[in-house]
């Protein structure tokens, strides 16, 4: 079944973010990496990525912030990056399908790339600061 909708408003991004971490809190890899950070703060965590994606996406702007800091010193690889993008592309083509749709699955991958690419850069060089 085709999806017709896009993401429009602050909805749509809810069940994105819930839809989607979702996936993250059950997925082998990736489960234990999140809750050894998130804890019990679950709902504070997706407050923040409903804020994230909706600055993004909507063009609201109502996160302020620096999305990198807390994810530098993550002992994650490339194999939790690539699982990172595969379920966050399998949600949204799940649920949505459009210009916003296509928007969010853009910058995710940009994300894993920048992401990923600063991580590996701070394991070769601690001292960095942020």
């Amino acid at each position: 079944m085709k999806v017709e909708m896009d993401l429009i408003d602050l909805k749509d991004i809810k069940l994105l973010v819930d839809s989607f971490y979702s996936k993250v809190r059950k997925d082998d890899l990736l489960k234990d990496i999140f809750q050894n950070v998130i804890k019990d703060q679950w709902p504070v965590h997706l407050e923040k990525m409903y804020r994230f994606w909706q600055t993004i996406l909507l063009e609201e702007h109502t996160y302020f912030g620096s999305p990198f800091p807390p994810h530098a010193k993550l002992p994650v690889s490339r194999d939790h990056f690539d699982r990172w993008i595969l379920l966050f592309e399998t949600t949204v083509r799940e649920n949505f399908s459009g210009e916003n749709a296509d928007k969010a699955v853009l910058q995710g991958q940009r994300m894993v790339e920048v992401f990923h690419a600063k991580i590996e850069y701070m394991k070769t060089n601690p001292n960095t600061l942020l």
